[in-house]
């Protein structure tokens, strides 16, 4: 945007340059570095202090904004006072110590192993549903984040085929290994053989939209949930949701809890931990249906 504060264009050419962040990341900071300055108004951010930035959180929370995003954005202009200190003479970061609100901890929804195979399970007639087969399949056999599907290049997959692993960038740039399931693989073998009926000439993305260059995330959200849709699975189904239930399920299976933190790409083993949440409510379903005491009495 030409009418975006010049510090903030700065920032976010520091986010992309130095820093190696996503555009998709960059603009969720540039999003709350811009409520920042709805908030701060005609007042200069150098001259806010730390009593503002608490007004400023009690205001979004007050708004109906959660604990998780609160700190989200806390973080963001904490990030960004950063950067004006180094490079614009601020003098001081009023965001440090504070802390957002709790937010009570949500487990994610998942899928049930059923409803995750009849989700990509799906027929293939054209070229576009070969497109969206392999994507499912491949989100869920691989446990992607939305980002790295929709940047993954033809030729790093053509190259991964016969090792049945392929090779993601991730949040930070970090690289991991991730497994591919079989159905994975023939879903991508049938799609590749019918993509160049969508690219373009010379583009190297693996997965194509209708204008014949590297498909949006917005457009891998709506065919997924359109698909969840025609298959009536009642909550929205998205991105993440086979992520999380690709995790669920692996430790559902196989209790190896650091096995799921290294394929996820989780920095911090806390993050994965929420997954054993999920495996023990599992398991007390079967405990309470299965185990003869654990049956009320009539």
């Amino acid at each position: 945007m030409s009418d975006e504060p010049a510090t903030l264009v700065g920032y976010l050419a520091y986010l992309h340059n130095e820093r190696n962040y996503s555009p998709l990341t960059a603009e969720n900071y540039a999003r709350d570095i811009r409520r920042l300055f709805t908030l701060a108004g005609t007042t200069p951010l150098p001259d806010l202090k730390s009593h503002h930035i608490r007004r400023f959180i009690a205001q979004l929370h007050g708004s109906g904004l959660g604990g998780r995003s609160l700190a989200r954005v806390l973080s963001a202009w904490r990030g960004f006072y950063n950067y004006l200190m180094r490079d614009h003479g601020c003098h001081s970061n009023p965001c440090v110590g504070l802390r957002a609100p709790k937010a009570p901890k949500a487990l994610p929804h998942t899928l049930s192993p059923d409803e995750a195979v009849q989700l990509v399970e799906m027929p293939v007639a054209t070229p576009p549903d070969a497109r969206d087969k392999a994507m499912f399949e491949l989100l869920y056999s691989s446990g992607l984040r939305l980002a790295e599907l929709v940047g993954l290049d033809c030729e790093v997959m053509r190259n991964s085929l016969s090792s049945h692993e392929l090779s993601v960038t991730g949040k930070g740039s970090k690289t991991r290994i991730v497994p591919m399931g079989s159905h994975a693989l023939t879903a991508l073998h049938a799609w590749l053989a019918v993509r160049e009926q969508l690219a373009k000439p010379e583009e190297t993305a693996l997965f194509i939209g209708r204008n014949g260059k590297r498909i949006t995330p917005r457009t891998v959200q709506r065919q997924l949930h359109q698909r969840g849709i025609t298959q009536g699975i009642a909550n929205g189904v998205h991105p993440h949701l086979l992520r999380h239930s690709f995790a669920t399920h692996l430790l559902q299976s196989s209790g190896d809890l650091r096995a799921v933190q290294e394929m996820l790409g989780h920095a911090s083993i806390s993050t994965t931990q929420v997954y054993t949440h999920l495996d023990f409510q599992y398991l007390a379903r079967i405990y309470d249906s299965a185990h003869p005491r654990a049956k009320k009495k009539t």
